[in-house]
């Protein structure tokens, strides 16, 4: 698996919200994820990124670290089918 479409996959998929602590949302621009181990069709990564929290006006109030980790899964041709938080 190329690691540009790990990359790819993260950078969109709202599954990595559920890593927010503070009912913020994820900020690609911070979003790092690096592969911890990888087997033949799944890869275990390692996700962070900076929550951005806003206050009622909509004015950046802060930022909070996030991580996590995330099994990823594709099929034969390559492409992601789905990836699982791993505790």
């Amino acid at each position: 698996m190329d690691k540009s479409a790990i990359d790819r996959y993260f950078a969109a998929t709202p599954a990595i919200a559920m890593l927010c602590s503070q009912n913020g949302w994820p900020d690609n621009d911070s979003l790092t994820v690096e592969i911890l181990e990888q087997g033949e069709d799944s890869a275990l990564c390692g996700v962070s990124f900076e929550e951005i929290l806003v206050e009622g006006a909509g004015c950046v109030a802060g930022r909070v670290p996030c991580w996590g980790r995330f099994r990823v899964q594709w099929d034969a041709a390559g492409r992601i089918t789905h990836a699982m938080r791993v505790i």
